[in-house]
């Protein structure tokens, strides 16, 4: 029975890159699916080349080739992301670190109570903004040197390094809207306890996504790809 070459499983990693797979661990996937497929479709037809093979086999993913597979791993890939943030966020209601919770929301708490609230909600809105921008521009540095160093671009690290940091700036640039009602809400106790449960928590889930998850994405990678420390 034929079997595909070294030279040949390089051709399908540089044709699922000319089918517009930028990741690694997609790419790999991809590879080895029709790589299978290819060697299936040698032993019913052993006289067909291994370009005719592999056209033969791509034809099986459709009109849009590759896309339903990348989108399908994409989904996949932000729900294990998601995954390792909610373990992440769920130590921070476990001791000791419930007690940074309790101090963080105690200290917006008393802040919104305060005369002068909407002077603190603003300034933390300002701090938040700035520190998460000074992050993303961060992030997006150390993502193109890992990207030089390693030469691979994975599709985890991508999420870490990149989307993440943009999700939060959208969520970040919605909080002017609360303007007119912070104005005249900070009088009621039941909207000041709100207010204080949601930044302490929109808080705690910036820090993990800007800081914490990157720092550790090294760790996270290893552990979701087995070939990524090979």
């Amino acid at each position: 029975m034929k079997t595909l070459s070294k030279e040949e499983i390089q051709n399908l990693y540089t044709f699922t890159r000319q089918h517009y797979v930028e990741h690694y661990d997609l790419q790999t996937e991809l590879v080895d699916h029709l790589a299978n497929d290819i060697e299936a479709i040698w032993k019913d037809n052993p006289n067909l080349s291994f370009i005719e093979a592999r056209d033969q086999s791509f034809k099986k993913f459709g009109v849009f080739g590759f896309m339903d597979v990348v989108e399908q791993r994409q989904k996949a890939m932000n729900k294990k992301y998601l995954k390792y943030l909610w373990v992440e966020a769920k130590q921070w209601f476990t001791i000791p670190k419930i007690i940074i919770t309790l101090t963080l929301f105690l200290g917006f708490y008393l802040s919104f109570k305060s005369a002068i609230a909407n002077y603190f909600f603003w300034a933390y809105y300002i701090i938040m903004a700035v520190w998460c921008f000074i992050r993303v521009v961060s992030l997006n540095r150390t993502f193109a040197k890992r990207k030089k160093l390693n030469n691979k671009k994975w599709l985890l690290e991508e999420i870490i390094f990149k989307q993440a940091g943009g999700t939060g700036l959208v969520l970040i640039s919605q909080l002017p809207s609360w303007e007119n009602i912070a104005q005249d809400s900070f009088s009621n106790g039941y909207f000041v306890v709100a207010v204080s449960i949601f930044t302490t928590l929109f808080f705690i889930w910036l820090f993990i996504s800007y800081q914490l998850l990157p720092g550790k994405a090294e760790e996270l990678l290893k552990t979701t790809y087995p070939e990524y420390s090979l």
